[in-house]
């Protein structure tokens, strides 16, 4: 398992940036398991207070901002910082490629 951080313009790269860190194919975890390995639910799931030995990668994007929000820890907390905060977590890596823009909502994605 591993903890992504990208852009809310962005989707994650699960099927070719993911697998390719891990070497194999790579999935969400359900929610049983998120609050399992990351002892948070579905909605308030934050890159802080991880456990220490589980991945964070940070989309190279994300580090290009002045500033990012990122959850709390719930659903209705936030935490509004520059994004160097997230090379201080334990396990973080930038990682270029991790994720892609993703297409303007007025437009249908492409067929596969």
């Amino acid at each position: 398992y591993a903890a992504c951080v990208v852009l809310a313009t962005h989707r994650l790269d699960v099927n070719r940036a993911v697998k390719g860190r891990f070497g194999r194919k790579a999935s969400f975890a359900s929610p049983d398991e998120t609050r399992a390995i990351s002892g948070h639910e579905i909605g308030g799931v934050t890159v802080f207070g991880l456990p220490a030995d589980l991945p964070v990668w940070i989309d190279a994007a994300v580090m290009k901002r002045d500033r990012v929000v990122l959850g709390g820890g719930s659903r209705r907390w936030k935490v509004i910082a520059p994004p160097s905060i997230l090379v201080t977590l334990p396990g973080a890596e930038v990682v270029d490629g991790l994720a892609n823009p993703a297409p303007p909502r007025d437009e249908a994605p492409p067929s596969a």
